[in-house]
């Protein structure tokens, strides 16, 4: 199925803005992105898309299931495509780089806790901060929290 059609079986219009971002999120190698880095990407491109615009797709999108919001410490969201499986976050509070991780062992942990408390677990988000290898192995001052 092609972009478009699969924008209007959704109920979104097929507009130029709304292709460009579903276009950029499939191929950026970078999985998760801000509304500003969305913006940045196609301001390299010389697309002549406004901030507003991208923000207000992006929501559209994250309504729609097709993109998947979160909220890392750094304080803005970042999205990424929803392909259907769960996973799990590393982020580095020097650089940002965010690593995706699944471990059967801590999904199984999590339900046996939860088994244990009398909770039926409907969805989950775990994200683990701290420093990527890259940064720990800088010159750069230890981190602290």
């Amino acid at each position: 199925m092609n972009k478009a059609s699969h924008l209007k079986d959704i109920g979104l219009k097929a507009t130029g803005p709304r292709l460009r971002i579903m276009e950029l999120f499939e191929n950026s190698k970078d999985r998760h992105l801000s509304a500003e880095d969305v913006y940045k990407k196609l301001i390299a491109e010389d697309a002549d898309i406004g901030l507003a615009t991208i923000y207000r797709v992006l929501t559209q999108f994250e309504q729609a299931g097709i993109l998947i919001r979160h909220h890392f410490e750094s304080g803005k969201a970042v999205y990424e495509l929803n392909e259907g499986g769960h996973h799990d976050h590393m982020v580095c509070y020097r650089c940002g780089k965010v690593t995706e991780f699944f471990d059967p062992k801590i999904e199984e942990l999590q339900n046996q806790i939860a088994a244990q408390h009398g909770f039926s677990i409907q969805d989950h988000s775990l994200y683990l901060y701290g420093e990527c290898a890259d940064c720990s192995k800088s010159e750069r001052k230890p981190f602290r929290r």
